[in-house]
């Protein structure tokens, strides 16, 4: 009657714990999030940017057919998603774990004891036979009962883990977009700076030649051709240097995209490039969500939290059951029969009692992880707020920038118009026709850079928002 209750409390007991689980389930820590990012001139959108798919966000078609290729060839990018492969396959096994494991097991064996042997003289007077064979055919379960929750631990980890590398190729994708985006402005710029330079080339060897006509007529000296000549040189100079830049970012952009080096085909012009109206950023809550190495670094923290619950229940006592049953046999012509059918059931309670202090030491290092992944999370959002006000800032303040730049530009113009008339009636001398030409060249580059970092800065509100991986 004993035997018979035995089963029955034994597996009852195992209802009973394994309805226990340690550890914490997880909790997003605290956050301070401010109402509105630093640098808004206006009340927060209800909707950001970063809902925008980059295919509408950027309008040139040279620049989407770039960002296409690049997250088709990127390297980078093909890696994050082998990650997310590998962390898929670990949540499959973390699954597969609640299973139990099934080993199948044939062996056979001849043993030969000595004549001389009790083993050997037995075998010869009991069964006449000098040797003994043994044939088996088995099969052997364990299972280990998920008491304390420890394999549902470890299936949360792998999952959270599975999701780290999804947002982490994400962000991957954000990134690239950013910087194909922002390679390709810059590789305007170099191209309008270059026509600058030729200009401005071609402008002062007009002045040169003004110069030396009026060298020839006794009103200047050969000071004022070669300081005529040395400020040609300096524009001359920018054109090589410009044109091995336009050849390195070329060269960039076609490696991004796992390509071999070679040049970029465009036809637009910097000027013609224009962002969106309606740069909306939304809340700073919504960042926690929609950027993805933020959430990247969150789904850190989860696994690592899940962590602390597999250590904490590696302490407790262990609860396995066992079986094996098969066939086994003396004889090969009886190894099959009904007869040498054998099973036996097991099941063990395992206690960890002293392994050297290493059970508690995975524990209070799983718990010192969970903090740093708790720090680096909250440390990944508040980076999130401050490059998201810092691009609100430089878009606003670099468009007056463009504004001052281009009535610079414009003043400048008139400036080098005016000292060549006032040269030519002798109102003026040749360094001041000099020096507006030396300060319309670097006005008109200082020009054409505020402009690319204002659309710079426009793609980096759209990626600090987490905008790019659509």
């Amino acid at each position: 009657m004993q035997k018979r209750l035995f089963i029955p409390i034994f597996f009852l007991i195992v209802v009973v714990l394994a309805a226990c689980r340690v550890g914490r389930n997880y909790e997003r820590p605290a956050l301070v999030l401010p109402e509105h990012f630093n640098g808004q001139t206006q009340a927060p959108s209800d909707s950001s940017i970063a809902g925008v798919e980059w295919k509408q966000f950027f309008q040139d078609p040279v620049l989407l057919q770039l960002i296409d290729s690049t997250l088709k060839g990127n390297y980078d990018l093909q890696l994050a998603l082998k990650n997310i492969e590998s962390a898929q396959s670990y949540v499959k096994q973390a699954k597969a774990a609640w299973l139990p494991s099934l080993n199948l097991q044939a062996t056979a064996n001849t043993s030969h004891p000595s004549k001389n042997s009790l083993n050997g003289i037995s075998l010869g007077s009991f069964l006449k036979t000098d040797h003994i064979e043994d044939y088996t055919l088995s099969a052997n379960l364990s299972w280990e009962i998920d008491v304390w929750g420890k394999i549902k631990r470890q299936k949360e980890a792998a999952l959270a883990d599975y999701l780290r590398s999804y947002e982490g190729a994400r962000a991957v994708q954000t990134e690239l977009v950013a910087n194909v985006a922002n390679s390709y402005y810059n590789l305007l710029m170099l191209d309008e700076q270059l026509q600058i330079a030729r200009r401005n080339v071609s402008l002062s060897d007009s002045i040169v030649q003004m110069m030396r006509l009026q060298k020839t007529a006794g009103d200047v000296t050969e000071l004022a051709v070669q300081q005529a000549l040395s400020q040609q040189q300096t524009a001359a100079l920018l054109v090589p240097q410009l044109e091995q830049g336009i050849a390195i970012q070329e060269n960039a952009l076609q490696i991004l995209a796992g390509k071999l080096p070679g040049t970029v085909t465009r036809s637009a012009n910097l000027e013609d490039i224009s962002l969106s109206s309606s740069l909306s950023t939304g809340v700073p809550a919504e960042l926690i969500s929609k950027r993805p190495d933020v959430r990247s670094a969150e789904m850190e923290l989860v696994a690592a939290n899940a962590q602390v619950g597999v250590a904490q229940a590696s302490m407790y006592p262990a609860l396995t059951i066992t079986g094996t049953g098969g066939l086994n046999s003396y004889k090969a012509a009886k190894w099959f029969d009904i007869n040498s059918l054998f099973g036996t059931v097991a099941g063990g309670i395992t206690q960890p009692v002293f392994n050297r202090r290493q059970l508690k030491t995975q524990l209070e290092i799983a718990r010192i992880q969970r903090d740093e992944a708790a720090i680096r999370f909250r440390k990944q959002a508040l980076n999130a707020i401050g490059e998201v006000s810092n691009a609100l800032v430089s878009l606003d303040k670099l468009q007056s920038q463009r504004q001052i730049a281009n009535n610079q530009v414009q003043t400048l113009d008139t400036a080098i118009s005016q000292a060549r008339l006032l040269f030519r009636s002798g109102l003026a001398n040749y360094l001041e026709v000099i020096t507006a030409q030396g300060n319309s060249l670097q006005a008109q580059l200082t020009r054409v850079d505020i402009v690319r970092q204002q659309l710079s800065a426009g793609v980096e509100l759209y990626r600090s928002l987490g905008g790019g991986w659509k």
